[in-house]
């Protein structure tokens, strides 16, 4: 039998959502990977690998728009993504890794099942469903047992596990404020499955999230009346520049001025496409980000180093 080194030169591998992409690469499977969706751009070297998966919703549109088209999507039955047919089968993957947590983030089994069987031979399926910081760990190992990157997993997950860990000693005996995170913004959306994890274990305590859960809609008369005294607005899918134009060009409901998180000026945008949306590895670092905000006082000589380019005070 070859070596495990060289069986992974001749492997393909096909990533069709972000967080796997950069699992992969942190695997050290880069060179493998030859064939990614419309949203995987990071590490950079991702943007040049063919684009196998694109969405047919408009991008450029508010955020208003787009939450419409959606929805009529989904009321309609339809997929929001198309797979390319041609590129997957000139590609011949070994290893396809797909998603079965959100319709709305990233291809599912269901969008390849088509496409699947025009190959002559069939790939490797893994799919990942996580909801958890634990399940990202789990995903990780899912990803090199499919692709014999075992060691390097072990290293992947034991630096991720030991960066949550320097956070939640960050913040140990500190007060916990009472936090809210934002997903979507109009209409509002309460982030959810590992995010409310990552408000608990950064010092804080989420005022309407619950771990595991996932993201739900809510009347901002229902954020207004949470009284917040810290706010992470993360539109998923949006960068931090995003983020923060979003929330600077929507009309504020009643009542939010007297929110106390408005008031003592500990709002923040971030970077919750690359921190907080995508379940990989560095959602560590968006919780570190997620500590220097919610304890600004406390962490302020490392606060500056910790959320650099991650978060932005907006209020």
């Amino acid at each position: 039998m070859l070596p495990i080194r060289d069986r992974l030169r001749g492997m393909k591998i096909c990533s069709l959502l972000p967080s796997a992409t950069e699992i992969l690469f942190a695997l050290g499977l880069g060179d493998q990977v030859t064939g990614v969706s419309h949203e995987c751009d990071f590490p950079s070297e991702a943007k040049s690998r063919p684009v196998l998966i694109k969405s047919r919703i408009s991008q450029t549109e508010s955020a208003a728009s787009i939450d419409r088209q959606v929805r009529g999507f989904l009321d309609r039955g339809e997929s929001l993504y198309s797979v390319d047919v041609d590129l997957l089968r000139e590609i011949e993957p070994d290893v396809i890794v797909t998603q079965d947590l959100c319709h709305v983030c990233a291809a599912t089994p269901d969008d390849l099942s088509a496409a699947l069987s025009q190959l002559g031979i069939q790939p490797k399926i893994v799919t990942l469903n996580p909801h958890s910081l634990a399940d990202v760990c789990s995903d990780i190992r899912l990803i090199s047992e499919a692709t014999d990157s075992d060691e390097q997993a072990n290293v992947l997950i034991a630096e991720f596990e030991n960066e949550i860990a320097n956070v939640e000693r960050s913040v140990a005996g500190l007060q916990r404020p009472r936090v809210l995170c934002l997903e979507w913004l109009d209409p509002a959306y309460v982030a959810g499955h590992w995010v409310p994890e990552m408000v608990q274990r950064a010092g804080g305590v989420d005022v309407l999230g619950e771990p595991g859960t996932p993201s739900f809609r809510v009347e901002w008369e229902k954020v207004v009346e949470s009284r917040p005294e810290v706010i992470l607005v993360m539109p998923c899918g949006y960068d931090l520049e995003a983020a923060e134009a979003e929330l600077r060009s929507l009309p504020l409901p009643k009542g939010w001025e007297e929110i106390p998180a408005v008031k003592k000026g500990w709002v923040f945008a971030v970077d919750a496409s690359g921190y907080f949306s995508r379940p990989g590895p560095r959602l560590a670092g968006g919780m570190g980000a997620m500590a220097s905000a919610i304890h600004s006082e406390e962490l302020n000589a490392v606060a500056g180093s910790t959320a650099e380019g991650m978060l932005v005070r907006v209020a």
